[in-house]
């Protein structure tokens, strides 16, 4: 069996591996984009898009009998093959390809064009049966189907996304509600300020986590409205009498959810601002948990030396030099991941804006810093939930002694005694060195066993308060 096989483009011939499932306009590409060592196989939920475009468009060439049957089965045969997976050494397009999307779009449509020959046992590299171009790529073109892809990859990615995010909102409000009773000083621009409860806190981590997971669940919405049928730059020249209520048809089957044509198919291709918009609700979750998780870094800081309100579960050594010093892990990984989200974030807008005239041709690097963007977030919720706020302790004694050293009662004693006496009292506790409180009981304002009732009252219902 000879090792290698020959195909030949409009540049001349070359040569190819006897069993690679992709062809030469494939091998082109990867000689002449070798960028970042990472390959389409690498953001498999773009693949598996991609071949849902294609067999949805054989279906509909066929029913609308522009390809043949036999060919449109094998070729939907052969998308069904992709999507199970195991053919990522076929897939080696660069994921930052200078094609403009054209070569990742061939690298399927060849490797689906040789796996449809292998099902019906003709040879690989032999087109004559299916094509890559006449045949996988009917009606279509590289500017309407790998935009279409990349809607439905980000999609489908961010359904478990969503549902990270929920997860953790669900964890911070189970500590919302053990923390209910906890006491604990509020701190304005890290200063000392009213008593509130860490309970609350976390209720107001886990509202703005949730409310970041409802804004991207609606707009994952605005991605089943793709591009596809436009083809080359919007109007659908190449494209047969039938196929767009077809396609979509077929499409939305495989999807798992209505899809529709955008209703200005030259915007469509024109404009990706829904990809910038989608980025910077990314970037803007990534900054609501790098919040949180500095939060948290500051609360359980010391634990001797810092704060030390809340203990953060131990996951491994802190130093390679310091015995026993544990280091937050979870929360700086949260942080690193918000930087690197605003990153992509910065990448995904200029290259979204900086098309030109018909057609976007920076879509590969908005589909790798997009779902990039995803995926850290995704994988950094759950570990922020798991690792991190399910095992997380609150040291009640140490924040009710930081409370009772300070002056966060004196605003709700105000109404009682007035501005000018509570702030004698303040500046009388913070020269002699003693607690707030101490010197206000000792000077009859407040009864010791008022102290722990009247602070739970100004923290979580003041307008009852008795002070």
């Amino acid at each position: 069996m000879a090792s290698t096989r020959i195909e030949k483009d409009f540049l001349g011939e070359r040569e190819l591996p006897a069993q690679a499932l992709y062809g030469i306009n494939t091998l082109r590409a990867v000689e002449n984009s070798p960028l970042t060592g990472r390959t389409i196989a690498s953001e498999p939920a773009f693949v598996t898009a991609m071949t849902m475009v294609k067999q949805a468009a054989a279906e509909a060439n066929a029913a609308i009998g522009a390809l043949p049957k036999d060919v449109a089965n094998h070729i939907v045969a052969a998308c069904t093959e992709l999507r199970r997976g195991g053919h990522d050494a076929d897939l080696v397009v660069d994921v930052l390809d200078g094609s403009g999307g054209t070569s990742m779009n061939m690298n399927i449509n060849e490797v689906v064009a040789n796996l449809a020959a292998a099902d019906a046992g003709k040879p690989l590299g032999d087109y004559r049966f299916v094509h890559p171009n006449d045949h996988v790529n009917l009606g279509q073109s590289t500017n309407d189907s790998v935009p279409t892809a990349m809607e439905i990859a980000v999609y489908h990615s961010t359904e478990a996304l969503v549902a990270a995010l929920r997860m953790l909102a669900d964890e911070l409000g189970r500590k919302q509600q053990a923390f209910a009773k906890v006491l604990r000083l509020g701190r304005t621009c890290l200063q000392d300020a009213q008593p509130m409860t860490l309970g609350q806190a976390f209720g107001g981590y886990a509202g703005v986590v949730r409310r970041h997971a409802e804004i991207l669940s609606g707009l994952r919405a605005q991605f089943l409205t793709v591009p596809l049928c436009g083809t080359a730059i919007g109007t659908g020249l190449g494209r047969r009498a039938g196929y767009k209520e077809a396609v979509f048809g077929f499409l939305s089957a495989l999807v798992g959810a209505e899809v529709k044509p955008a209703d200005d198919p030259f915007d469509a291709m024109q404009n990706l601002d829904k990809f910038m918009r989608f980025s910077a609700e990314l970037r803007s979750t990534s900054g609501s948990l790098w919040k949180i998780a500095n939060d948290l870094m500051v609360l359980s800081s010391g634990p001797a030396g810092g704060i030390g309100e809340i203990t953060l579960p131990a996951l491994q050594a802190g130093s390679s030099i310091m015995p026993g010093k544990v280091n937050p892990v979870i929360p700086i990984a949260i942080c690193e991941i918000a930087h690197a989200i605003a990153g992509n974030d910065a990448t995904v807008a200029g290259a979204s804006r900086e098309g030109s005239l018909e057609i976007n041709c920076y879509d590969p690097v908005i589909l790798d810093r997009t779902l990039d963007s995803i995926s850290l977030l995704t994988h950094g919720a759950a570990l922020f939930a798991e690792k991190c706020i399910r095992g997380l302790l609150a040291n009640e004694e140490r924040a009710m002694k930081n409370l009772l050293a300070s002056s966060a009662i004196a605003t709700a004693l105000v109404p009682k005694l007035g501005y000018t006496v509570v702030s004698r009292l303040v500046r009388e506790a913070l020269a002699a060195g003693r607690p707030f409180l101490e010197v206000a009981v000792e000077k009859g304002h407040l009864r010791e066993e008022e102290i722990r009732p009247a602070l739970f009252m100004v923290a979580t219902d003041p307008t009852k308060s008795q002070l």
